[in-house]
């Protein structure tokens, strides 16, 4: 099961989750998930987000805690530090920021 924010829709302010959590619209605040979030191609989050894994397609200007993977996939752009056990940047997409990788 999973909870989506479909695209053309903005949320602003805190969002928890136990489950699932994926992305396609636009969040500003805080996005907290005990498990995967996925930000899709289009999407826009300004946020700090803290999930067990983060997949990112889209934007996201904010601080990520993740417990397990980050994976940064092409297209996605990304300001903003990382924290997370393992992460990955595919060709085409762009960081800026730092990644502590000692979770």
């Amino acid at each position: 099961m999973s909870t989506v924010i479909a695209a053309g829709i903005t949320i602003e302010g805190e969002i928890t989750s136990d489950e699932d959590l994926q992305v396609g619209g636009t969040v500003r605040g805080k996005l907290s998930s005990k498990d995967a979030v996925a930000i899709d191609a289009g999407a826009v989050v300004e946020a700090d987000v803290q999930a067990s894994s983060l997949t990112i397609g889209g934007h996201l200007v904010g601080n990520s805690q993740v417990a397990e993977r980050v994976d940064l996939l092409a297209g996605a752009r990304v300001i903003g530090n990382v924290k997370a056990a393992r992460i990955t940047i595919a060709e085409g997409a762009q960081f800026k920021g730092n990644v502590d990788m000692d979770v």
